[in-house]
């Protein structure tokens, strides 16, 4: 068995980090937004929401309510509130309520966040992770959306 030596959590962030994520945000915001595509799936009471960063696109998450997986392929960095970690590949990350991240896509890049969930729709689940899902870009434009629900 492979011992993993330092291996990065995505930590709930600091009153003042947290405050820097969302300055940063803001002035985001004011720019032209991108579409970003985004893929829902319930299915086995496993919540999976899959974001598609096209190269140089920059995306900020929703300050998160339950701790989750996230799961990045493809070439991006994340600030995690005090440092960045850059990611060439494929990592996957346990991921901590709390958190708020910004991520910028160095190439084309697959952001995957996964938790347990009884929601029976994508909407429940987003009520059920964040109180920011108004901000989320799934939010904006509804027509860069594929929904699976299995029922299982």
């Amino acid at each position: 068995m492979n011992e993993v030596t330092s291996y990065k959590v995505l930590p709930a962030l600091q009153p003042e980090a947290l405050e820097r994520v969302r300055d940063v945000e803001d002035r985001m915001f004011k720019l032209p937004q991108e579409h970003v595509f985004t893929e829902h799936v319930l299915h086995g009471g496993l919540y999976s929401r899959t974001c598609m960063m096209k190269p140089h696109q920059m995306l900020t998450g929703v300050l998160m309510k339950v701790p989750t997986l996230v799961i990045v392929a493809g070439h991006c960095m994340i600030h995690t509130g005090m440092d960045h970690i850059t990611v060439e590949g494929y990592r996957v990350f346990p991921a901590m309520a709390g958190r708020k991240q910004l991520f910028a896509s160095l190439a084309h890049t697959f952001i995957t966040m996964v938790y347990a969930t009884k929601a029976k729709t994508v909407e429940e689940a987003e009520h059920e992770f964040t109180d920011e899902f108004h901000l989320l870009a799934s939010h904006r434009d509804t027509n860069h959306n594929h929904v699976v629900i299995t029922g299982v």
